[in-house]
């Protein structure tokens, strides 16, 4: 019994390893596989990267330039005396406005107009006399010196007129031009001399900006130019118009100072705000513009990819102005390429790929 068990075994221990030999003899070789590089199964689906892209098509675009700046107000001035004295009269209310010539400050002239009413006595008195010796000088009475002692005398009290007239007002601080008064500095019955701040005065009719642009701009920009700026805490676009360019290129920062004048309705702009400014170079018709994440930077310039016949293909590109999300290609696409804008660190020439277009 115990031989025909092993008799058995035996059996079904060939069989085992003659139904191995047969799967592992129908299935390919490995050596068998490819020949002279080339598979002998069935052909291998070539593999595509898949990316997305854009067609290049041309657009309206502002050539500009960013940069920021401060506003200031068209005029703006300290109101201070000429004079030192006592304050006897205040005339304008803070935060008001006031014309050109209006009367803000009054000092104490008293003495001033006692010496002037004394000059202006004695001058009637001489006026009097000058009238008597030119009737007797015409009737040879007197001579001419003695006529001409009474016209330089008269003379001298005129001067002495003008010159305490001067004197009295300079003891009055009026408006300088159209304007805004601020906050003020003193009080009637103050004490003030010509270093004593009164208060500070502004035209906000209008507002300059004061912004600089990098030295290699210079040439691009000139009176008439026009501007687009903003101010902190509003997201409202005002315009203007550059009037006034330094004429000299700042050695330390290699920038060019310019200055633009904007309208102010209802006086929103206040000088000394931040603002950020758009320089208008030029308008631009037929603009290129490419995303900024599509720009790869070599050591040869700045490249691109493109999609031509499912083959991505690079090409070297010149750019121009910076927007926030693009960059102005001067050179290297055209209209119509197809511009891959995804998957850039993966992508090698002549890679094929396969391009989602994006609208």
């Amino acid at each position: 019994m115990k031989k025909r068990l092993v008799l058995i075994g035996s059996v079904v221990l060939i069989v085992a390893i003659v139904v191995l030999a047969w799967k592992f003899s129908s299935s390919p070789h490995p050596a068998q596989a490819t020949q002279g590089g080339r598979s002998t199964g069935a052909p291998r689906t070539e593999l595509r990267i898949p990316v997305r892209g854009q067609v290049v098509t041309p657009r309206v675009v502002d050539n500009k330039i960013f940069a920021t700046g401060n506003v200031l107000a068209t005029e703006e001035v300290e109101l201070r005396s000429e004079v030192s004295g006592k304050v006897v009269e205040i005339r304008f209310k803070e935060g008001s406005h006031v014309k050109k010539g209006d009367l803000l400050v009054k000092i104490n002239d008293s003495e001033l107009q006692a010496q002037l009413q004394k000059a202006l006595s004695r001058r009637k008195f001489i006026e009097e006399k000058e009238a008597r010796q030119r009737r007797l000088r015409e009737i040879n009475a007197i001579s001419q010196e003695q006529y001409d002692e009474v016209r330089n005398e008269l003379t001298a009290i005129n001067a002495e007129v003008e010159l305490l007239n001067a004197q009295i007002q300079k003891t009055e601080v009026r408006a300088p031009f159209n304007g805004v008064v601020g906050l003020r500095f003193i009080s009637e019955g103050s004490y003030i001399t010509p270093a004593t701040l009164i208060a500070r005065m502004q035209d906000l009719s209008s507002v300059k900006i004061d912004f600089s642009i990098p030295e290699k701009y210079a040439t691009l920009v000139g009176k008439g130019s026009k501007v687009r700026f903003s101010v902190e805490g509003s997201s409202r676009q005002h315009e203007g118009t550059v009037y006034a360019i330094e004429p000299k290129i700042d050695p330390v920062t290699r920038t060019l100072r310019l200055r633009a004048i904007a309208p102010n309705d209802k006086e929103a702009i206040l000088p000394g705000s931040f603002t950020k400014v758009d320089l208008i170079l030029k308008r631009d018709l037929g603009a290129i513009l490419a995303p900024t994440h599509a720009i790869v930077p070599d050591i040869d310039g700045q490249k691109v990819f493109v999609s031509r016949n499912g083959l991505a293909t690079q090409v070297s590109v010149e750019t121009g102005i910076r927007t926030e999300g693009y960059v102005h290609v001067l050179k290297g696409l055209s209209v119509n390429d197809t511009l891959i804008t995804t998957g850039i660190l993966q992508l090698r020439p002549g890679l094929p790929v396969t391009v989602t277009i994006d609208n």
